[in-house]
């Protein structure tokens, strides 16, 4: 029985709107100046992460996924359901939204559309996400984009560090300037822009905008969505369930001390914020884990324990 945690290689993407963030606050070795994503746990096609440790070494998650399905609680499907990034937007990303599952299958051919959530890891003070729009009906809509009326349109909200925003798919939404956050989403790579404020790429083009699809796809009139974090505590851990939904359920654990026994839903995903600490399977083996770590605690590993001063972001698929 596979009886340790699976350690991965984060995969970094440079885009127009990063920074250098990800190596100042995590020390990864990133590609460029404008490395704006950590794809720390990933099977997608455009970024697989990679095992480091143990005797899946060198394997891909997707590899793993489609050659051990034991090690995810046997659940089904063709493809590993869910993405844990870390973002640093420098500047303004572009106003943008995704689709449901349906949608991405029909017209995309994807398995998954995009339903998200962010957790503020930090931001500046005064700091800003787009989440939602003004626009009453589908017409209105239509005609303030093309009328260029964004500051009208465009619904603002204001962030703070500890955050936690829940991007449902159809949202309108934009990650603002000055802003780093850990998401976690379902496996989906598409997006399309509705806005990009006119800016041009390293060749002098404008990219890509998507107003069509954007508007078939968009939640329109904007509605918030209704949940409510709960907080519970095992000795030394204190848990905040900050929601739970279709497709994952998201928690912020802070370890200040030690715990014996967390017992195993399914499989974790786990992404270290703060500190450092060790994992501990049946008073046997142990690991180690750091700041900017990313694991995934296997189902077949039922319970663990836990020691260290460590903040952290996990997520299992809700099943």
């Amino acid at each position: 029985m596979y009886n340790e945690p699976i350690f991965l290689k984060p995969v970094f993407k440079d885009r127009i709107w990063g920074g250098t963030k990800l190596r100042e606050e995590f020390g990864y070795d990133i590609p460029s100046k404008t490395t704006g994503e950590c794809w720390g746990i990933s099977a997608h096609s455009n970024g697989p992460s990679e095992v480091v440790n143990g005797p899946l070494k060198g394997k891909t998650l997707d590899q793993v996924w489609d050659e051990h399905r034991e090690l995810f609680a046997d659940q089904v499907g063709e493809d590993f359901p869910l993405l844990v990034k870390i973002l640093d937007a420098k500047t303004d990303l572009s106003v943008q939204v995704h689709p449901d599952d349906s949608y991405a299958r029909e017209v995309e051919g994807e398995a998954f559309g995009k339903t998200e959530c962010w957790y503020v890891i930090d931001c500046e003070p005064d700091a800003e996400l787009v989440y939602g729009h003004h626009a009453g009906s589908k017409l209105q809509f239509e005609e303030m984009v093309a009328d260029n009326r964004w500051n009208k349109l465009l619904r603002k909200v204001a962030i703070k560090p500890g955050d936690f925003v829940y991007v449902p798919n159809g949202t309108i939404h934009a990650i603002g300037a000055g802003t780093m956050i850990l998401e976690t989403q379902q496996s989906s790579d598409i997006t399309y822009r509705v806005y990009d404020y006119d800016r041009l790429d390293d060749a002098g083009n404008t990219r890509e905008l998507h107003i069509e699809k954007s508007i078939e796809v968009a939640m329109i009139p904007h509605q918030d969505a209704d949940f409510e974090p709960v907080l519970s505590a095992n000795e030394d851990l204190k848990i905040e369930k900050l929601i739970k939904e279709n497709y994952f359920t998201v928690y912020h654990w802070n370890l200040e001390g030690s715990v014996a026994a967390v017992e195993n839903p399914s499989y974790f995903l786990v992404s270290v914020l703060e500190g450092e600490g060790e994992l501990k399977i049946d008073d046997q083996s142990s690991s180690a884990f750091k700041k900017g770590d990313h694991f995934i605690v296997p189902s077949t590993v039922k319970k663990f324990g836990m020691s260290g001063d460590a903040k952290f972001i996990v997520s299992h698929p809700t099943i």
